[in-house]
C-alpha cells in the first residue's frame, strides 16, 4: 500500500464489475455518447434547474493538476445578459471572418456552415462559461499557483458535456476568440481566462446537423491490442 505519509486519506470507494456487465456497460456507454452531435438550433424550452446543478456536480468532480481545481462555472438564464454575450461574441466573429481567419482556415469551417451570426446564443435557455483561474488566491491574499490549468478545465468540460447529453440535453462548444468581453460582462476577475461558452438546450424538431464522419479508429488509436 502507498504511504502518503501526513495526508489524510479515506478508504476508496469503488465499484468493480464481471467481465460479461463489464462490456455491456462499456457498450451502452459508446451508443449513448457516440450519438451526441454539436447542435445550433435551440429550442427556448425551460431546463430544470437541478439539472444543471447536477451536471455542474458531475464536471467539478474531474481531476485537476495538484488537485487545484482551477475551474470557474458561471450559468447565464437572464435574456438581458444572453444578449450581452452574444452582441460581444457577434463582434469578435465579425472580425474573425472577416479580417483574421485565414483561406485555408475559412475552408475548413466552409462545411460546418458558422459564420459570425450566433442567435443560438440568446435562443438557448442556458449559457454556461466556463473560466480557466489562472493562479488561486490564499485567504492573505498572496497568489497561489495552478498547475495544468487548460488540461484540467478541458477534462471538467468534457465531464459536462458527457452529463448534460446523459440527461438528454444538446450541447454546443462556443470559443469567440478573444473572449475577454466575458470577464467584463460576468464581472469576473483578471485572473480567470474565458475558456468555453457553452450552449445548453433542448434542439428544435427540425434541427438538421452536418453530414461529416470521424476518422478511422485505426488511424486515432494506435498499437491497439498488439500482441505480446
Amino acid at each position: 500500500m502507498r504511504d502518503y505519509g501526513i495526508f489524510k486519506t479515506k478508504k476508496l470507494n469503488f465499484k468493480t464489475y464481471e467481465e460479461r456487465e463489464m462490456i455491456q456497460r462499456s457498450r451502452e456507454l459508446l451508443h449513448e455518447l457516440s450519438s451526441r452531435r454539436t447542435v445550433r438550433d435551440f429550442e427556448c424550452r425551460h431546463v430544470p434547474d437541478e439539472v444543471i446543478e447536477n451536471a455542474l456536480k458531475t464536471a467539478v468532480s474531474a481531476p485537476s493538476g495538484a488537485n487545484r481545481q482551477p475551474w470557474r462555472f458561471v450559468v447565464v438564464r437572464d435574456p438581458e445578459t444572453k444578449q450581452k454575450i452574444r452582441e460581444g461574441a457577434e463582434a469578435e466573429e465579425r472580425e474573425f471572418y472577416e479580417h483574421r481567419a485565414t483561406a485555408e482556415w475559412l475552408a475548413a469551417l466552409a462545411p460546418l456552415g458558422t459564420d459570425e451570426n450566433k442567435p443560438f446564443l440568446t435562443e438557448a435557455p442556458v449559457l454556461i462559461v466556463v473560466f480557466l483561474e489562472r493562479f488561486g488566491m490564499d485567504d492573505q491574499g498572496n497568489k497561489v499557483k495552478n498547475y495544468y490549468m487548460p488540461e484540467s478545465v478541458g477534462l471538467a468540460c468534457g465531464f459536462l458535456i458527457a452529463a448534460l447529453h446523459h440527461a438528454g440535453l444538446a450541447t454546443l462548444t462556443h470559443t469567440p476568440s478573444p473572449m475577454g468581453f466575458l470577464n467584463e460582462i460576468l464581472d469576473r476577475p483578471s485572473r480567470e481566462k474565458p475558456f468555453l461558452l457553452l450552449v445548453v438546450g433542448y434542439p428544435k424538431s427540425d434541427a438538421r446537423v452536418p453530414d461529416i464522419t470521424r476518422l478511422p479508429f485505426t488511424t486515432t488509436i494506435i498499437d491497439w491490442m498488439q500482441k505480446s
